[in-house]
């Protein structure tokens, strides 16, 4: 059975890493455009920001990854 890391301790780390939050993180997206009207535009793909992510902030794929998925909210 794979071991699987809880998506908290992602952003824990992440946390340590940047300083930052999700909700932060989320903040930095709107002033880029990311969202209108508080939703994440269809146009933004996840590669987009993963690369923002990584080149900005030094994040992994995964930890960019999870980040991604708060701004996609719940599905």
């Amino acid at each position: 059975m794979p071991n699987k890391v809880p998506v908290q301790k992602y952003f824990e780390n992440i946390k340590i890493k940047t300083g930052k939050t999700p909700d932060e993180f989320k903040k930095l997206a709107i002033a880029k455009g990311y969202f209108e009207n508080g939703i994440l535009k269809s146009t933004v793909k996840p590669a987009q920001v993963i690369a923002w992510l990584k080149k900005d902030f030094d994040l992994g794929h995964g930890h960019s990854l999870a980040i991604y998925h708060t701004f996609k909210g719940p599905e």
